[in-house]
C-alpha cells in the first residue's frame, strides 16, 4: 500500500471513529502531516501538524523536559514519548503520531546510526507508546519516506486497523 493509500486509510479510521488527529515531526519535518492533507476532506479529522526540528521547539511547542533531552537526547524513547504526549495534550486530537531520528546523511554515530527513528503514539485514554526503527541508510529521502510509512501504519494499528483498514 501507497503512502498516500496509507493516509488515506488512517483519515478514514479516524472519520469513522469521531478522532481528530496531530502529528510531532522532527526528522520528517511535516511529511506526515504533509500526506495526510493532501487528501481531500482531511479537515475534517487533520487538527495540527507540529514540526519540532530543533529541542528548542521540541520544549517550546511540545512540552518535552529539557531534562530528557539532556539525558537522552532528542532521538530516543523518551523523547518520542514526550513528543506525542505533548501534541495530544496541546491540540484537540485524540490520535497523535510523532517521530524522532536520524535520516542522514551525517549525524549518525555507533550508538545512534543514521536510519535510526523513535516513533511515539499517543491515543487519548491509552498509554503513549513507542516503537524503534532502524531503516537501512538508502540515503535520506528513503529513510524519511520510510519513516512516514510506519508512521501512518503505527496510526492504523492504534486504532485496532490493518493495514487494509479492516478490524481484526
Amino acid at each position: 500500500m501507497s503512502n498516500t493509500e496509507l493516509a488515506d486509510t488512517l483519515l478514514q479510521a479516524c472519520q469513522r471513529r469521531g478522532i481528530v488527529l496531530a502529528t510531532a515531526e522532527s526528522c520528517t519535518g511535516g511529511m506526515i502531516i504533509a500526506a495526510l492533507t493532501d487528501i481531500a476532506g482531511s479537515s475534517a479529522v487533520v487538527d495540527r501538524g507540529f514540526v519540532t526540528y530543533s529541542n528548542e521547539a521540541k520544549m517550546d511547542m511540545l512540552g518535552v523536559a529539557k531534562a530528557t533531552l539532556d539525558a537522552h537526547g532528542a532521538v530516543s524513547r523518551e523523547t518520542a514519548l514526550e513528543m506525542a504526549a505533548g501534541a495530544l495534550a496541546r491540540s484537540r486530537a485524540g490520535l497523535s503520531l510523532a517521530v524522532t531520528g536520524i535520516a542522514g546523511p551525517g549525524g549518525g554515530s555507533a550508538e545512534k546510526p543514521v536510519g535510526l527513528v523513535w516513533f511515539g503514539v499517543a491515543l487519548a485514554g491509552q498509554p503513549v507508546v513507542a516503537e524503534r526503527q532502524l531503516f537501512a541508510d538508502k540515503g535520506r529521502a528513503f529513510i524519511r519516506r520510510e519513516t512516514v510509512r510506519r508512521a501512518l501504519e503505527l496510526g492504523l494499528r492504534a486504532l485496532g486497523e490493518d493495514q487494509a483498514g479492516l478490524v481484526p
